[in-house]
């Protein structure tokens, strides 16, 4: 087989893969109305890259909070800050008094199972987390 046709094949074989992957899936992407009846209201869990879990709670008054203190974020930032919500198009937005210097930031959610889901952020970074219970 030939360098191109190879390089052609394994081009084709990811895209489809990224296509079919289920995490990705257009259908599993989370609207305005699945955020508002799944997110809002909750208490949010992300997943740390090294391990544990950092909860975000967002308000139905528009309002989000977190707390890293069991994760011993107090020794590198400010453990715990505030901030607001917003849906824009099929985007949950929010946007911290502190962390982040303050900056809006928007996420793509998608379901990835029971309560589980993967975000995008605006600037690409990725991760995953799961719903919580009610506020």
């Amino acid at each position: 087989m030939t360098r191109p046709l190879l390089s052609t094949l394994l081009c084709a074989g990811l895209a489809v893969a990224a296509v079919a992957s289920p995490a990705l899936a257009n259908s599993d992407r989370y609207d305005s109305g699945e955020i508002r009846q799944s997110i809002i209201g909750k208490r949010v869990y992300l997943a740390a890259p090294m391990g544990g879990e950092f909860p975000l709670n967002y308000r139905s008054n528009g309002r989000v909070d977190g707390d890293g203190e069991a994760l011993g974020l107090g020794r590198l930032a400010r453990p715990k800050d505030t901030g607001r919500w917003w849906i824009d198009g099929d985007r949950l937005c929010q946007q911290f008094t502190n962390w982040y210097k303050g900056a809006p930031m928007c996420f793509e959610l998608y379901k990835t199972g029971d309560n589980q889901l993967k975000w995008i952020r605006d600037n690409g970074q990725t991760g995953t987390a799961r719903i919580g219970q009610s506020l």
